[in-house]
Order: structure tokens, then C-alpha cells, then sequence
């Protein structure tokens, strides 16, 4: 994992761009990041390229790019260089950003004339955590030979349905809609092609909410499903859990090491996960699927246990929705192919805003809708459906709110630690204070999931391919 984003050891910027910048008759002050800065003065520099060759994007930080009005502009289809390429560019410059200054690059330059309406902006200096700030006149007189054009999609105009569950459904019934031929209005779990809740899964619901359930009927249950067994031998026997001799059985890993309520919670969650194949398209530089689950997972249950013993909600279910927080992800690769991987070209070259906005803008819902709506579909625990559904409000407190609090928590902290994609977004107050913790204790749950990376790595490891 890096280090917070905005933390820097070095807060001047590089030397070759002040060289540049003096060379060119450029002023400009060097301002330390910070999360408040307002976006319309922020500039976002991507990289994009096709078969014709590369070509500098740029905008302000309160657009998101329409990789669709581009091509129209330009009659190109161009998408985010490879990792590998940018990361060269950059080092033969020694820098760790990407400054939004064309000079900088022979490559073809096009803006969105609107990030001239600020008198002042702000750009990377390819120092993480130290902007430039530039006056507007002397930043338009880098673009002498860039394209103005306008391609960016104000953030304002773009709204995720953040807080109206009750219109989840006819929202994703009209996003069904309007990608299939057929208009006639279904039902939408015929529109919907959702494979059936798995066999082992319907099983492991009942124990969940029998009170006399044993480990021996969680053990039957587990048995029966040979991937799922050699996952809960593998996971008992894993570093991460530093259980003492070998673990022989099914039932060896559930008392000697994992426990009953632990092993019910992630068996639900692994057999939930085989139901919806990975799919092959993905973001460029994202975090494996499942390691961010179980990463997600590892830091919820570590918040859980740190919070004060009256206020705990149900441990496993806390651990379930982070290991399935990120569901959608998977339900929107099955429902909608072809403009999933328009969704991961866009959030390529939009790392500036959540992927919410994004999936708003192309599809009229988010992940979180959905994957919130398949939960109950499935007849899952509402506790679940909640933290699906609010992980992103930070202020939520509905109910059942402890559990999309936590996932909210635990991804922000993950984020600002490189795990994870999205903007960095401060952590309020209060969301430490409904649920009962300090900034300080959850950083000591931070520091001990990365000194057990790579045991949580390892666990990952065995997820990260399709089914």
C-alpha cells in the first residue's frame, strides 16, 4: 500500500518544471495540496492514445470526461496509455505526476475552453501533494497550439441517487430499458437476467437465522461444496491467522481457528461471489476484486471489534458487507457487457470522481443501487442491502446505519492507503462518532491490516481469477 496520497516528504516542486516554467516566462507559486481546494481551479492532465497516436486531455477537476463527446470532436476512438507508458514518460522527467502543462509532451494538446473561466489555477507539479498555482493569462499562453473545445460534463449536472432507495427499482428498470431493444415494461427480474441464489447459499441463510444451528451443520453444509471446503481449510491455515499446528478439516478450521460466526459469513460471501464470473475487462491500475474485498473485510472487522462492546453490531454480518461491498461491480459487468467496459474507460481517465458519478452519467444508476437491489432480490439480510446501498454517504444514519458506516469508514481509510480507486474525501467527525471510534483507533486498525499485507495478499490471491 502507499502512503496517503497527500502526505509528501518533498514539498517543493521538481526542479525540471520550475526550469520549464522560468524558461517559458511562466509565473507560478508552489501550494501544498489540500482536499478543500475547489475543483473548477484544478486542472485533470490525461494521457490518451489510439492507433494514430497520443494526445494531451485537459480539464477542470468539476467535469467529468465524455470519452463519447471526444471522439466526436476528434473522430477518434482514444482511451487511457497503458500504466507502463505513462510511468516511463514520467521517469524520464523524474516525476511522479503528470503536470498539465503541454510543453512538457510533443504530443497534439486539446482542452476544455472552460477551465479558463477561473483567474487562477492549480495544476500538479509531478511532486505528489505540491500544486502550481498560475495566473489564467500566463497558463493560456502554454496552449498556444492546443485545441479549446468543450467535452467535459459538469459534475453538478450529474446526480447519483444517493439517498431515494424507493425509486431504486424503477431506475434500474429504465436503465434496463433504455440498453435493450425491448420496451415493453417487465417485471424486473425478467428484464434482469440474475442467475438464482446458489444452492449452498440458500443453505447457509437458513443456519444464519436458525438459533440452534452447530458447527456441525455449518460443516455438512461446507463439506458438501468441495472449492468452498479447500476456501475455509486454506483460510484457517493462512498466515493471517497464525493458528497453531496443522489444520486437518473443515471442522479443525472452525473451532480451532475461524469460529462459527466468521466461517457462516464468509461462506455466504464466497458462494455469493462464484455466482457472477469476474469480468475480463477491468480499470486499468484497479485494485483486484478480491483484494479489496477481503482487505475491506479485514479493516471492518478490526473497526467492529475496536468500537465500545454496547454499541458492536453483528461482527460476521459486519464482515459480510465487506467482503461483498463492492457486489455491483460484479451484477453490472453481468447485466450490462458491452458498457461495462465503457464504464472502466471512463474511469480510467476520470480518477478525479467517484466511479457513482461515472455510472450515473452512462447508465442512469450506480453499482450500489444495484447490488443493493439484487441483495434483496435474493431475500439477503436488510443490514446488507443497507450497507450496499449507503456505503458512500458518510452522513448516513438511517437504519441499520452502523454497517454502511463502516464500510464507508473502511474503504476511506483503504483509499487513502492506494487501495481502492476514487478521489481522496476527508472522513467527518461524526462518522467516527456514531460509531463510537477515534481517528486514532482506526489508524492502529489500519497499521495492522498493512503489517499483515501479505498474508492478506495470499488470501486474495486464491480469488483473483474468473471462476
Amino acid at each position: 500500500m502507499t502512503e496517503a496520497a497527500l502526505a509528501t516528504q518533498n514539498s517543493e516542486p521538481p526542479r525540471v518544471i520550475l526550469q520549464l516554467l522560468e524558461k517559458l516566462g511562466v509565473p507560478a507559486a508552489a501550494r501544498l495540496d489540500h482536499l478543500d481546494l475547489p475543483r473548477s481551479h484544478r486542472i485533470q492532465a490525461v494521457l490518451l492514445d489510439d492507433s494514430i497516436g497520443g494526445m494531451l486531455v485537459l480539464y477542470p477537476q468539476s467535469q467529468l470526461l465524455d470519452l463519447a463527446r471526444l471522439a466526436e470532436l476528434t473522430g477518434r476512438q482514444l482511451v487511457a496509455v497503458k500504466p507502463e507508458r505513462l510511468e516511463r514518460m514520467l521517469a524520464k522527467h523524474a516525476l511522479q505526476r503528470l503536470p498539465a502543462l503541454p510543453p512538457l509532451t510533443s504530443m497534439p494538446c486539446i482542452y476544455d475552453e472552460r477551465l479558463l473561466e477561473q483567474e487562477t489555477l492549480l495544476i500538479e507539479s509531478g511532486e505528489p501533494g505540491v500544486l502550481l498555482e498560475i495566473p489564467r493569462d500566463a497558463y493560456r499562453t502554454l496552449l498556444g497550439k492546443a485545441s479549446a473545445a468543450r467535452f467535459g460534463q459538469a459534475l453538478t449536472a450529474i446526480r447519483p441517487n444517493l439517498d431515494r432507495p424507493g425509486d431504486d427499482r424503477a431506475e434500474i428498470t429504465q436503465a434496463v430499458q433504455a440498453f435493450t431493444a425491448r420496451r415493453i415494461q417487465q417485471r424486473l427480474e425478467e428484464t434482469i437476467e440474475i442467475p438464482p441464489l446458489p444452492a449452498t447459499a440458500q443453505k447457509i441463510i437458513k443456519l444464519r437465522v436458525d438459533p440452534d444451528a452447530t458447527v456441525d451443520d455449518i460443516t455438512g453444509v461446507v463439506e458438501t461444496d468441495p472449492a468452498l471446503a479447500a476456501q475455509v481449510v486454506s483460510w484457517a491455515a493462512s498466515p493471517y491467522y497464525a493458528a497453531p499446528g496443522k489444520i486437518r478439516s473443515v471442522e479443525d478450521a472452525i473451532v480451532r481457528v475461524l469460529g462459527f460466526d466468521l466461517v457462516i459469513n464468509l461462506a455466504l460471501g464466497l458462494a455469493l461471489g462464484k455466482t457472477l464470473s469476474l469480468p475480463k475487462d477491468h480499470p486499468q491500475q484497479a485494485t483486484p476484486y478480491w483484494q479489496q474485498a477481503i482487505y475491506t473485510a479485514a479493516v471492518i472487522e478490526g473497526l467492529t471489534r475496536a468500537m465500545p462492546r454496547s454499541e458492536r453490531p453483528e461482527a460476521g454480518l459486519t464482515y459480510l458487507a465487506g467482503l461483498l461491498h463492492n457486489f455491483g461491480y460484479l451484477v453490472l459487468a453481468h447485466v450490462f457487457p458491452p458498457h461495462f467496459s465503457l464504464i472502466c474507460r471512463h474511469q480510467e481517465v476520470n480518477p478525479h470522481i467517484d466511479h457513482s458519478h461515472i455510472e450515473q452519467h452512462l447508465l442512469g444508476i450506480t453499482r450500489e443501487q444495484i447490488g443493493a437491489w439484487l441483495m434483496r432480490f435474493w431475500d439477503m439480510p436488510e443490514e446488507l442491502a443497507s450497507a450496499l446501498r449507503f456505503q458512500h454517504d458518510p452522513h448516513y444514519d438511517g437504519e441499520h446505519a452502523v454497517y454502511p458506516n463502516l464500510v464507508c469508514l473502511a474503504t476511506s481509510l483503504l483509499r487513502s492507503r492506494g487501495v481502492g480507486s476514487g478521489p481522496l474525501t476527508a472522513i467527518p467527525d461524526d462518522l467516527y462518532e456514531r460509531l463510537g471510534l477515534t481517528r486514532e483507533k482506526a489508524e492502529e486498525v489500519i497499521q495492522r491490516i498493512q503489517h499483515a499485507e501479505s498474508a492478506l495478499r495470499e488470501l486474495a490471491a486464491q480469488f483473483n481469477h474468473p471462476h
